[in-house]
């Protein structure tokens, strides 16, 4: 390469030489691309709405109405649009479900702790079926798996002291894997399916009565 080729390199690498972009030029691709990922965001959780858990580049693109190329430049930040997608899920979810009660008799907190997990996991349903096909490539999906967990053993412990001696058994009955077991699995109703968590859970800490010696 010659001197003078060199200095050009140079200059081009330093940004001298070159003429700035009009700031109204830059605003407008931020904002055009701040857009098209909120179009693709739009697209990916209407169709893990309707059950695609895992939506294809061709699949989303033509949700939102653009092209393989702009879908897959903003897929390469897959774990970016997982959290937002999370994000989205703790809007659908939070404010609309309080929280389980802390008073009243066993059989009451029992109601209202399986009512409160049927809620979230009817709401939630098919984002958590796509996070759970996922998470196996995705550190925040697992991550994010881990504290839903942590968070449904709080509730857990809080609402129902009785639990201290079958609290992992319990755990298991009221957890998500379990309630789409009995949605997909064993076909049943959202009612009926609530009626069997809630009466299991129930009698497992229901006290029994002593047997009597013969």
């Amino acid at each position: 390469m010659s001197e003078g080729g060199a200095r050009k390199s140079a200059r081009g690498r330093s940004g001298k030489g070159m003429r700035p972009k009009p700031k109204g030029e830059t605003d407008g691709r931020v904002l055009r691309s701040v857009r098209s990922r909120e179009r693709i965001l739009d697209a990916i959780i209407e169709l893990v709405g309707e059950g695609d858990l895992q939506p294809t580049g061709e699949r989303v693109a033509a949700r939102a109405g653009y092209g393989l190329r702009t879908v897959y430049r903003h897929f390469e930040d897959m774990e970016g649009l997982y959290r937002e997608v999370q994000a989205h899920v703790q809007k659908l979810v939070r404010p609309t479900t309080p929280r389980p009660v802390r008073e009243g008799s066993l059989e009451e907190r029992v109601a209202a702790l399986v009512e409160w997990r049927v809620e979230v996991f009817e709401r939630a349903a098919p984002f958590l079926r796509s996070g759970a096909s996922l998470r196996w490539r995705s550190a925040f999906l697992a991550q994010a798996h881990g504290r839903m967990v942590r968070e449904l053993r709080d509730d857990l412990t809080r609402s129902l002291p009785e639990v201290v001696e079958h609290r992992e058994v319990v755990e298991v009955l009221t957890s998500w894997e379990v309630w789409d077991s009995l949605r997909t699995d064993q076909k049943l109703g959202r009612e009926k399916a609530r009626r069997v968590l809630e009466s299991a859970v129930r009698a497992l800490l229901s006290p029994r009565p002593r047997s009597k010696r013969q």
